[in-house]
């Protein structure tokens, strides 16, 4: 009895365990990044996902196909520019898979792959510039290498998205040359600065002078036109002066009778009769003058 119980137990044990694989290898969990690529008794029938997947057991395979950007480095290779100098140059590329059943049924391993494509591109690319274009034009490369790849990688259902060199190593040689123009470049830029700030002094320098020179000129100026303004004046009330002495002289004349110029005359002539002289000369006009007089003291008798 207990023998009995005992293999019934067992029974349902292996027919719980078959279930469980059974359910394990039918449902499926697929990621929002992934997709699932069944394949039916060999024949694919398509990607499934996102979510709950359900599978026949034993009849249908899937393969798993991530969604995600991915990067992947590439070792560093050894490439020959067209001048015929060895550089290493390691880069990262960075891809895509926009359509995962190309990406199973095209290409066995994609990565590897697009890395060997990679490699060969790499050295292509690089043989057809010079050294320095490879040290300077790294953005042209990497445009040149993302477009190769992405040419090879899209028949397989990626899109190679970006690529970026990483390190570019050149002969030692090189190196060498490098360090010692960036070192004559900078001692050429700390020569141009210093003669540069010598340059900028001295025509500060000359600049304070001509500002100095000009305000001189300009302080001569003004004390020229304050002294010629001063003497104008000063001729002014100079010619002034003479205006008003002479308008004093002419109104004082105009209150002068010809009795006043008579005897202004017989002083004039007392005078000249107290000198030594022994001849006189009279204007004509003394003689109406005289009249003049003579007939003033008659009309007063």
């Amino acid at each position: 009895m207990e023998t009995g119980l005992q293999t019934v137990y067992c029974l349902v044990g292996v027919v719980a365990i078959i279930l469980i694989a059974f359910l394990a290898s039918a449902i499926r969990i697929v990621p929002e990044y992934q997709r699932l690529v069944v394949f039916r008794l060999g024949r694919c029938i398509g990607a499934r996902g996102p979510g709950l997947v359900l599978l026949i057991p034993f009849i249908d395979r899937a393969v798993r196909v991530d969604l995600r950007e991915q990067v992947r480095e590439i070792p560093a290779q050894t490439s020959i520019t067209s001048d015929n100098a060895p550089i290493s140059i390691d880069f990262l590329w960075y891809y895509k898979v926009f359509d995962p059943v190309q990406s199973v049924l095209q290409v066995g391993n994609f990565e590897l792959a697009a890395q060997g494509i990679a490699t060969t591109t790499l050295r292509a690319v690089i043989g057809g510039i010079m050294l320095d274009g490879v040290l300077s034009e790294r953005e042209k490369i990497n445009i040149a290498l993302r477009t190769r790849l992405d040419e090879v990688t899209e028949r397989w259902g990626v899109k190679v998205t970006n690529v970026e060199i990483r390190e570019i190593i050149p002969p030692r040689e090189v190196q060498d040359s490098m360090n010692r123009q960036l070192t004559a470049e900078r001692t050429r830029r700390a020569i141009v600065t210093e003669s540069t700030g010598t340059r900028e002094a001295a025509v500060n320098v000359a600049d304070g002078e001509k500002q100095a020179a000009i305000l001189r000129a300009e302080g001569a100026k003004q004390s020229a036109i304050l002294k010629a303004e001063g003497e104008r004046q000063a001729q002014v009330l100079t010619a002034q002066g003479y205006s008003d002495a002479l308008r004093a002289i002419y109104e004082a004349a105009a209150t002068i009778d010809q009795k006043t110029l008579t005897l202004q005359y017989f002083e004039t002539l007392k005078q000249l009769g107290n000198g030594e002289a022994t001849k006189f000369i009279f204007p004509m006009e003394f003689t109406s003058l005289l009249d003049n007089f003579i007939a003033g003291r008659q009309e007063k008798k």
